[in-house]
């Protein structure tokens, strides 16, 4: 299954969450897309619930399916912790992702971009794979001759507040992840152990 590059306000709309972290897509339409988003519905079904709390995390972390049910997979194999926290971290420990937290892109889809495009370096080597593991300690820089980008300084300029899992230069362009994040650190509103329950349902 292809990565989704459809309206992102349409499907944050259908979660009932804000995929942006903006809230802009609830602002004025705080209901489901559709001719019967304003109507009454059922109570959703235990599947239902389940279903969701996947997509939600699945679109935040702009995902494809597969990549999605691998990266769960291999959250089972980690010895410590629980399944469900383990594989929040690891979509926190992402490339991609961790270029968003740094504050060197406003999305994670223009984070995924700068790292697809070659842009960013890691411990000095050029990585444009948005999926690479980042390992506690290492560096994450912006490649010399891109660090004049606008979409980049913008994105450092307007950043207020980073997670305290990762620490950031804005003069050399350049952080790090200190240690992997706590849970307590993470979105409250995920609901991974309904992700839990929703694979091992499939079998």
């Amino acid at each position: 299954m292809s990565r989704y590059t459809g309206p992102k306000y349409r499907i944050s709309r259908r979660l009932g969450v804000s995929l942006s972290g903006s809230g802009k897509e609830l602002a004025n339409k705080p209901y489901a897309p559709g001719d019967h988003g304003q109507g009454r519905r059922s109570k959703m079904s235990e599947y239902g619930t389940q279903l969701r709390a996947k997509q939600t995390i699945r679109f935040t972390y702009g995902l494809t399916e597969r990549q999605f049910s691998n990266l769960f997979n291999k959250a089972g194999k980690v010895r410590k912790g629980t399944h469900g926290t383990n594989f929040l971290i690891l979509l926190e420990t992402r490339l991609d992702n961790i270029v968003y937290r740094l504050g060197l892109a406003t999305t994670r889809a223009q984070s995924r971009q700068l790292v697809n495009h070659g842009h960013i370096l890691v411990d000095g080597k050029r990585v444009d794979i948005p999926s690479y593991e980042v390992k506690p300690g290492q560096e994450i820089s912006v490649r010399d001759k891109s660090k004049k980008l606008a979409i980049i300084a913008s994105a450092v300029e307007s950043t207020v507040a980073r997670p305290q899992f990762v620490e950031f230069d804005a003069e050399a362009l350049k952080g790090s992840l200190v240690r992997l994040p706590e849970r307590e650190e993470l979105d409250a509103n995920f609901e991974e152990n309904l992700v839990v329950e929703y694979y091992n349902k499939l079998g």
